[in-house]
């Protein structure tokens, strides 16, 4: 029996244990909340820490700096997916490539709580990102693993390992935001070392009984010559990217803006080549072929839903900084605790998904009609904040209630894209390409927060209604093309609904 046999044997027969799910599904939940928790408390502050001065105990950078950092590492932590899907379908599984890319979050947040400067704080940034490249794509593959392309419960059993991202996201910035900002910022950083270092006990005491066979092999191993080549072609990749990189600093030809604008090309020409390369591959069948024409589209959509939901931890955040009212009946709240508002609103929000796309069954929206919802949905979260925006004049705070509400909207629009496109790429997905095709729905995130660095260093006070009213503009038309163009894609996705 081959690897990916063995593997399919794992979502065969229907298995039950956990809200009447695979087992499985228990130590890929608490494994991702743990992650979860170390990273969006991590990001709860990252920005404060980086703008803040040095007397606050941040490191006194530019705010417009921090944002476009903030866009560029978060748009990283995505791209680096591109080496942990194909790690994981060459080389050693998706489930070893979790537990290392779980080792290489901790080593990064611990390097972070240690008292340094910026050098330092780019170090660990590196790490992180390596960190979650391994751990995050591979980690959604094997939740598909669990499930029979035949198992209506799969839609359902993403809704439930989303709310284990969420109840981390919920929790940590609570935890470590106050921590953080209110006590010491290496503090915070440290006790989101400790989480992730949880996390890898709960992933290494319960594999081996939860998930058997599932994520143990590379579906489509290196053969010998493979390997001798692309060794090759990594080292020598390596050492010529150091030098240009060595090169470049010494020439100060490398600015920061240079690497942004470069980020922010890569961040659409990388997903391009993986579009290119899947579909010209003879071991992607002509059924396959068609579902990655059908998948394109909702890439697309992805994009712009992610280049404004992931604005809620750069522009939101500094707007929860700097123009909310914060002193309320005499309790001063810390601006990192409004990065709770999303995973709480999906936490109570994502059972009544879940349980609605089950009661719908084959009656339920397709698709790109949920992905369309979704556009549709994130540019309102925009719109709304145009209210508060008029009525301030750009002068004096305004009510913490506009970004409740903001946030609130655009986690609609979130549970009716994300968890689906999640589902959505295991069913789309050529078989050769099953974990680097998850990669590819996480670059729609890396792309739209390669959008945002170039763009959110235009937001000024005095600019907010034209910024917040052109990018929600924006999504809402793409939102009803996408809506009106779902006939002819679903001809496309073959049979997957």
């Amino acid at each position: 029996m081959s690897h990916l046999d063995k593997q399919k044997v794992i979502a065969s027969v229907p298995q039950k244990g956990f809200f009447g799910h695979p087992k499985g599904l228990f130590t890929l939940f608490f494994t991702e909340f743990w992650e979860r928790f170390s990273y969006y408390g991590m990001r709860a502050i990252l920005l404060f820490y980086m703008y803040y001065e040095v007397s606050k105990g941040g490191l006194g950078l530019p705010e417009n700096l921090a944002l476009a950092i903030m866009s560029i590492y978060g748009s990283l932590v995505y791209m680096s997916g591109i080496i942990g899907g194909w790690l994981a379908d060459r080389v050693f599984g998706t489930s070893k490539a979790v537990f290392y890319g779980g080792v290489f979050i901790m080593l990064g947040h611990i390097v972070l709580a240690i008292p340094g400067n910026v050098p330092l704080f780019f170090t660990s940034m590196v790490l992180i990102v390596l960190g979650t490249g391994l751990l995050k794509p591979n980690v959604s593959c094997v939740v598909g693993d669990l499930y029979s392309e035949e198992d209506n419960r799969r839609d359902a059993g993403f809704s439930i390992f989303y709310m284990g991202i969420n109840l981390g996201g919920l929790i940590s910035p609570l935890i470590v935001g106050s921590v953080g900002t209110e006590i010491d910022f290496h503090l915070g950083f440290s006790l989101a070392a400790i989480g992730m270092f949880i996390g890898l006990l709960t992933f290494l005491l319960t594999r081996k009984k939860n998930l058997g066979l599932a994520g143990t092999y590379p579906l489509n191993p290196l053969n010998a010559t493979e390997k001798k080549r692309l060794s090759i072609m990594f080292t020598s990749a390596a050492i010529i990217i150091a030098l240009f990189v060595a090169f470049g600093l010494y020439t100060n030809v490398l600015t920061l803006p240079v690497f942004i604008g470069l980020i922010g090309i890569l961040g659409f020409v990388i997903p391009t080549i993986y579009f290119v390369v899947m579909y010209r591959s003879n071991k992607t069948s002509a059924t396959e072929k068609s579902r990655i024409l059908a998948y394109i589209p909702l890439f697309l959509a992805a994009v712009m839903f992610w280049a404004i939901q992931e604005q809620g931890s750069t522009i939101l955040a500094s707007y929860a900084d700097k123009r909310t009212e914060l002193s309320i009946a005499g309790i001063n709240l810390s601006p990192a605790l409004f990065q709770s508002l999303n995973p709480l609103f999906v936490i109570l929000l994502a059972p009544v998904f879940a349980w609605l796309w089950v009661k719908l069954g084959a009656k339920q929206p397709s698709i790109p009609r949920k992905f369309s919802f979704g556009l549709l949905f994130a540019g309102l979260s925009f719109l709304v904040m145009l209210v508060p925006a008029y009525l301030s004049g750009g002068t004096g705070l305004v009510s913490p209630l506009w970004l409740v509400l903001s946030y609130f909207i655009v986690v609609l629009g979130e549970l009716c894209l994300s968890p689906v496109g999640l589902s959505a790429t295991t069913k789309l997905a050529p078989a050769a390409f099953s974990a680097q095709t998850m990669s590819l729905w996480f670059l729609s995130n890396a792309a739209g927060q390669a959008v945002n660095a170039q763009i959110v260093q235009f937001y000024r006070v005095e600019t907010e209604v034209v910024y917040f009213g052109v990018i929600g503009g924006l999504a809402i038309v793409l939102g009803i093309i996408l809506y009106l163009l779902t006939p002819f894609i679903r001809k496309f996705m073959q049979g997957v609904h």
